[in-house]
Formats: C-alpha cells, structure tokens, sequence
C-alpha cells in the first residue's frame, strides 16, 4: 500500500491541482495555527466559541478550512486566546 505522502506527491504534479494546492495554503495555515492555539490552551471549540461570542460550529468551519475568517473574528479568535494578530504579507517565489 502506498503512502498519503506519495500520493500528495503523485497529485501534485499536476499543475492545476498545485495551484489550487497552494491557493488554499494561506486559509488552511489560519486553521492549522488557531487548532494549535486552541489546543496548547486546553480549550474545546465550544469554550473558544464562548470566549469569542459566536457558536461552535463558527470555529470547527474556521478549522476545517471552510471559511473564509475576516480580519476582525481572527483579532476575536486571537483576544480570546491572549494573542496579537499579526498580518504580514512576503514576496513570491
């Protein structure tokens, strides 16, 4: 059986499945980031909801990926969690 790995890899050779590949990295970065925050805390998605002022379902679509988060519920999610957002921007490679 062959690895998840080397099937990503196989995937990702075609050009249009890395573009939407890496169009999508910035969003599932947020959600990789705020899952961590949330986990390091010890909070469930429903006490982080609380915290935030919005329901669960909120941020388990925030963690999926599924939504796109404005700038103003990420600097909630990052009060929340006793964090700065911070919002940077690099050149392409």
């Amino acid at each position: 059986m062959k690895s998840y790995s080397h099937f990503k890899n196989r995937l990702l050779k075609d050009k249009a499945v890395r573009k939407a590949y890496d169009d999508l990295a910035p969003e599932f970065s947020v959600a990789q980031e705020v899952i961590e925050k949330r986990l390091e805390q010890g909070l469930t998605q429903t006490e982080l909801a609380r915290k935030v002022g919005t329901k669960q379902s909120a941020i388990s679509r925030l963690e999926s990926g599924d939504y796109n988060a404005s700038i103003s519920f990420l600097e909630k999610i990052a009060k929340a969690l006793n964090l700065h957002l911070i919002v940077s921007f690099s050149r392409r490679s």
